[in-house]
């Protein structure tokens, strides 16, 4: 979080504290200006003015503040430092880097600590791509810096500056460093601030009709998600929202991961913090962390910092798609936000809505979801999207309750998760019948083009399946499947192979953890293929039970835990022939 300048202040005093929230007296700032609260000078953020009263919500504990401290107004709305330095941080909430105070103050974060985002000493070797007398413009590319291995950053001229290059220069800098002038007296940094509130400007929105390639075969196949695009994965505790989430870390196409621990369980935070280190890079071998910002922000930090980290995190998400980066962002969980939410209402005596929550959460969740997009960045034809996935816990699991249903209203893909079918090990347990995915038909031509014809046609075929089993099952359970006609009990077992070899899928199995999608689509192509084969040969006279007996479909779950199966795939196809032939 950038360092406030106290020089350009003006000094209030304390008038009520309740909780986060602080009444001021005495000053006269906008909304959302930062203030320093006591005298410990806490930082906290106006988010009411009535009168010659100020109400800040504050980011940091507020026991022991009392009326008559002095409130300090930056006259600076909260803002981020962007810049290189961001990959491999692990941050709070608004942006202080845990590491940094870890080393000042030991394990537990004392009041009124102040630490850059970015390291203020690093020195970074910077590239110019531009020369002295050049006309640049918003967001235009200055230069360049190596900030990971195989990662460019690329410092951006601010989106409120333009004009003549007077000065400009290559070398060692760190990020305070000028490096440049313009001609309007500009100077430039590795380093631009900008407040998280804002969206970021970009040239052109464009339409989303490219996928977001997880390499999960049940989001991959039946419910995609765009690059640009927004989904919601809620679920109970221990459904397995956390997994998922990084498995989508791990194995989604996306250049850049932004994970945003929003209010969740200090062990389920500190899993992810030892975890993401550790885990390996796919396309690199290099660790994750070389592109991955960490925000964390557990249920027992204060509760106003919790609403700051979503916009932090969403921000920094913008800065590196502005550089031409696909960034997928993952919210976890959007429901601790919301409640952090409720909580500073309820200490604001505003109105209540549903539950408690404030009338505008729909408003601030539809904020916050609308700066996903894929757009083409200002001063550059490179597009770069912004994904996001916001976790949702709902309480007891119940997905009618105002966060859930506020999501669902603004996010175009449900992935909803199925406490039962966590307790039945069938991971990830996406419930195939509750979630859907409002991309299928715009993403319908970019299948077509780049994995098959017909993949629309096979997923639409096998949600037709699955939808039959449901109403099916129904029936099974009053009178047991041998009293079905043959033709339903087939319909079952294809259901059957659906579930347990193209959904089911182990996180942890070195080949299974990711499946591409022409292998997604050779295993669709297989079930329905024993389907065909399997009714034919059922109106040709074979019983059912015959069929049902054939081994060659049995070995159908062997093909996801090996790396040639397209020729496993193609010696089964012969064999379901040769047993499927009419008696």
């Amino acid at each position: 979080m950038e360092l406030m300048d106290m020089d350009n202040k003006e000094q209030g005093v304390i008038f009520r504290i309740a909780g986060p929230v602080v009444v001021a007296r005495g000053i006269n700032p906008r909304m959302y200006d930062v203030c320093r609260v006591g005298n410990e000078k806490l930082m906290g953020e106006v988010i009411q003015i009535e009168g010659d009263k100020v109400i800040i919500q504050v980011y940091e504990d507020t026991s022991g503040i009392k009326p008559g401290e002095p409130v300090i107004n930056t006259k600076e709305p909260l803002k981020v430092e962007l810049g290189p330095g961001m990959l491999g941080s692990i941050y709070d909430g608004i942006q202080r880097p845990l590491p940094v105070l870890i080393k000042q103050m030991g394990n537990f974060i004392k009041r009124g600590v102040d630490a850059p985002g970015l390291d203020p000493e690093k020195k970074w070797d910077f590239k110019a791509a531009v020369k002295k007398g050049d006309d640049v413009n918003e967001g235009s590319i200055i230069g360049e810096v190596e900030e990971a291995p195989g990662i460019i950053h690329k410092i951006l001229l601010p989106p409120n500056q333009k004009g003549k290059l007077t000065e400009i220069s290559s070398g060692k800098f760190t990020v305070n460093d000028i490096i440049g002038k313009l001609g309007n007296g500009y100077e430039l940094k590795l380093k631009q601030n900008w407040p998280v509130r804002v969206p970021r400007p970009v040239a052109s929105k464009l339409k989303p009709d490219m996928p977001l390639i997880t390499g999960q075969r049940i989001f991959d196949a039946l419910f995609p998600l765009a690059k640009g695009g927004v989904a919601a994965i809620p679920g109970p505790f221990g459904a397995g929202k956390t997994v998922a989430q990084q498995a989508l870390a791990k194995w989604s196409d996306a250049d850049i991961v932004v994970y945003v621990g929003c209010g969740e369980r200090g062990n389920e935070m500190t899993e992810v913090l030892t975890e993401f280190p550790e885990l390996k890079d796919p396309k690199t071998g290099k660790p994750l962390m070389n592109r991955t910002v960490l925000i964390a922000n557990t249920s027992n930090m204060p509760v106003a910092a919790r609403e700051a980290s979503i916009y932090t995190g969403v921000t920094i998400a913008e800065y590196y798609r502005d550089m031409g980066y696909s960034v997928a962002l993952m919210a976890d969980s959007t429901s601790r936000w919301a409640e952090a939410m409720r909580e500073i209402s309820s200490r604001l005596e505003e109105m209540p809505g549903e539950e408690g929550y404030p009338a505008y959460l729909s408003t601030r969740l539809a904020q916050f979801y609308e700066r996903a997009g894929r757009a083409i960045p200002l001063g550059t034809k490179k597009e770069g999207s912004v994904s996001i996935i916001g976790a949702v816990s709902p309480p007891g699991g119940d997905f009618s309750e105002p966060v859930t249903q506020s999501t669902l209203r603004v996010t175009k893909c449900f992935w909803a998760l199925d406490a039962k079918l966590a307790q039945r090990r069938h991971f990830p347990s996406i419930n195939w019948l509750t979630s859907y995915s409002l991309y299928l038909d715009t993403l319908q031509e970019w299948y077509s083009k780049n994995v098959a014809d017909d993949w629309h046609k096979l997923v639409m075929e096998i949600m037709g399946i699955l939808q039959e089993e449901e109403r099916l099952m129904e029936i099974v359970q009053l009178v047991g499947s041998d009293a079905l006609p043959e033709k339903q009990q087939l319909t079952l077992q294809v259901a059957r192979l659906i579930r347990e070899v193209l959904l089911q899928q182990n996180a942890f199995h070195d080949i299974d953890t990711f499946c591409e999608l022409k292998k997604t689509y050779k295993i669709m192509q297989s079930i329905l293929n024993f389907s065909k084969l399997a009714n034919n040969a059922l109106d040709n006279g074979m019983k059912v039970n015959q069929i049902l007996a054939t081994k060659s479909k049995d070995r159908l779950g062997e093909v996801k835990f090996i790396k040639d199966h397209e020729k496993l795939l193609d010696e089964l196809g012969k064999k379901m022939e040769q047993e499927l032939k009419a008696q």
